[in-house]
């Protein structure tokens, strides 16, 4: 791979457009891969907090943890858990308590499988402990300029 710029310009290049060119890059690739098997990527949160819960979360508790994803807001994920029930992903008992129909699994296999794949292509050539840096250092700008941002 080539970079951009030579380490001494590399060094004074804005992160704002770096990590917002890495978001687009990445987010653009998982979105695309997604709608490849039918799926968006609201709606791949959605079932994978429905899939890996040990108990089954309320409609708020999966909109209420999902709603700083992306900036999505609880309106769009409300909306995203409606659309997972209408496919018949997902089904609502009357305690507003969320689970996976056998489509539903079969949906959130295939797209596990997919998130692993693109996880293994995001990361080639990238070792655990840069990965770990560059976390380390996104939080640090993060707090840095007084934002907030928390991931599950």
């Amino acid at each position: 791979m080539e970079y951009s710029h030579p380490d001494a310009e590399l060094i004074r290049q804005p992160i704002g457009y770096w990590s917002w060119a890495a978001y687009d890059a990445v987010v653009g690739r998982i979105r695309v891969a997604l709608s490849g098997i039918g799926i968006t990527q609201p709606q791949w949160w959605v079932l994978a907090q429905v899939a890996g819960a040990e108990t089954p979360k309320t409609r708020g508790e999966v909109a209420g943890l999902l709603r700083n994803y992306l900036a999505t807001g609880t309106t769009t994920m409300d909306e995203e858990i409606n659309r997972v029930i209408a496919l018949g992903w997902v089904t609502q008992d009357e305690h507003d308590r969320l689970t996976l129909t056998p489509e539903g699994h079969a949906v959130h296999a295939k797209a596990a499988a997919l998130q692993d794949e693109l996880w293994a292509e995001r990361h080639a050539g990238v070792s655990d402990a840069e990965y770990l840096t560059t976390l380390k250092v996104l939080q640090r700008f993060i707090h840095n300029t007084g934002g907030h941002a928390w991931h599950h």
